[in-house]
Parts: C-alpha cells; sequence; structure tokens
C-alpha cells in the first residue's frame, strides 16, 4: 500500500514553526507528500526528515508560490516545470509574472506511475488573470496527457477552482466570481474528458466535503469552505485506489490534506 497525500501548506515554515508538520508525519507517515505553496527555497527551511528525499521547486521571488516533493521512494527521473516544448505553445506570462518561474510544477517518475504536483495560478478577484488560467490549464493538461503516453500519471495539488456545484459551500452565490467561473471550471471538465479521474469522487459524493476555508467569519468552524485540492489519476490507475481522503481535522494552514491508497 502507497499512500499519497498533498497539502497546500501556504508557507511551510509557519506550519513547521507551529508543530503541525511534525505532527501530520508522525500521524500519517506518508509514502509520498506533495507540498504546494511553500513560500520558500530549501534553504531557508528548518526540516530533517530522515526518512524522505526531498525535491523542491521555488520560485525565483522569494517568498512566493513553490512546491515540493518527499517521498520514501527513489525516483527514476525529476522534472521540475512544465517543460519548455510545451510551454512555448502557451502565453504563460503576464503582468503579474511568468507562472514557468515560480516553482509550480514539480513531477517524479517513479517505477510504477509518474506523480505531479500543481499549484495553478488564482484568478485574481478581478478575475483579471482568467487569460492566465486558460492557457495555463490546457498546458498542465499538455503535459499529463504527454506522460501518460509512457506510463499512469497522478497529479495533485492546490487547482484554485471548485468543479461543481457539490464542491463549495455556497454555489448559487459564488457563480461567476473567482473559483467558480465558468472558464476555469471548463478547465478542470477538460481533464475529466481527457480521461482522468477525480479520486475523491470514485467514493465519496454530495457536498459538505471541502479542503480549504476562509479565514474569515469562522468558515472553517462552520464548514463553509471550497473543494479546491484533489488528486487525480489516471483511468488504469483506479481498481488499485482503495480509498481517497479528505483531512479536515489537520491545521496548520487554509488548506487541509488530501489523500489517496493505492494498492501496490
Amino acid at each position: 500500500m502507497i499512500k499519497i497525500f498533498s497539502w497546500n501548506v501556504n508557507g511551510i515554515r509557519a506550519v513547521i514553526k507551529k508543530g503541525d508538520f511534525a505532527r501530520f508525519i508522525e500521524k500519517y507517515d506518508p509514502d509520498i507528500l506533495c507540498i504546494q505553496e511553500t513560500k520558500a527555497n530549501r534553504e531557508q527551511v528548518e526540516i530533517d526528515l530522515g526518512d524522505y528525499d526531498e525535491y523542491w521547486s521555488s520560485a525565483e521571488k522569494k517568498g512566493y508560490s513553490g512546491t515540493a516533493i518527499f517521498t520514501k521512494h527513489a525516483p527514476l527521473t525529476v522534472i521540475e516545470g512544465i517543460p519548455p516544448e510545451i510551454a512555448q505553445k502557451y502565453e504563460l506570462s503576464d503582468t503579474y509574472g511568468d507562472t514557468t518561474k515560480e516553482g509550480r510544477v514539480l513531477t517524479l517518475e517513479f517505477e510504477p506511475f509518474y506523480v505531479s504536483t500543481v499549484y495553478t495560478p488564482n484568478a485574481k478577484d478581478d478575475l483579471s488573470r482568467i487569460p492566465m488560467r486558460e492557457a495555463w490549464d490546457p498546458a498542465y493538461l499538455e503535459f499529463m496527457k504527454s506522460l501518460e503516453k509512457k506510463k499512469p500519471v497522478i497529479y495533485c495539488g492546490d487547482f484554485n477552482v471548485a468543479h461543481t456545484e457539490d464542491d463549495l459551500a455556497r454555489p448559487k452565490e459564488n457563480v461567476g466570481n473567482k473559483g467558480f467561473t465558468k472558464e476555469e471550471r471548463a478547465g478542470f471538465d477538460a481533464m475529466v474528458q481527457a480521461g482522468f479521474v477525480d479520486t475523491f469522487r470514485m467514493f465519496i459524493k454530495g457536498n459538505g466535503h471541502y479542503t480549504w476555508w476562509s479565514h474569515w467569519g469562522g468558515a472553517r468552524e462552520r464548514n463553509v469552505g471550497w473543494r479546491i485540492d484533489y488528486i487525480m489519476a489516471s483511468p488504469t490507475l483506479t481498481p488499485l485506489i482503495s480509498r481517497a481522503q479528505i483531512h479536515p481535522q489537520i491545521l496548520g494552514s487554509d488548506h487541509c490534506p488530501v489523500s489517496v491508497d493505492i494498492a501496490l
């Protein structure tokens, strides 16, 4: 059994300092842990995970974005970012910055499958980054499809979109808002249409299951949240996935981890 976790920590140094990261590792002992929004370079982080190999992709801009993967299984290859031959087909830079220099994608190849983690650009409150999303989403999907030609893929992270009305507590009030626009949802639809499977929905239907909560108004305590963190899988892997979970009891970030168990 391989346990894969994904967690947007919203600043890994803060989560470590509060002790939440160590408690999480001790309790859940993931085989592969994918992290988004590290907001740090490796040399800035005081952490010693003796059982794990560490791989980091940090933004050129200090204290911003970034991804990492901690794994007990040594990878065959490491791919940082979206490969240039795919990225150059899309406009992945705008007035906010060049998303290819923000440490948003990190992918490891293992014997049975690839594992990729992604921190998808936020559309912004005024939706000014929707054009970026309309380039980013198909670029990342093309990357995943290119990997899948070689072996199955598991990709996970903060996709910054609630896919359906069941994926946020207040869908009617949020139609057209950041994270629930038709453009962002279409990006997720395209992944499903390409055959990739939302692993959580293999097991759990309906609403009330969220991975991110606003800091305002006691949203987390009242479970007024959004499901914007996902673990997606190639369809050939789904018979091996025995469980997919959301872990709202794990504190330390405005996001909580999500996980899958794979029988290998």
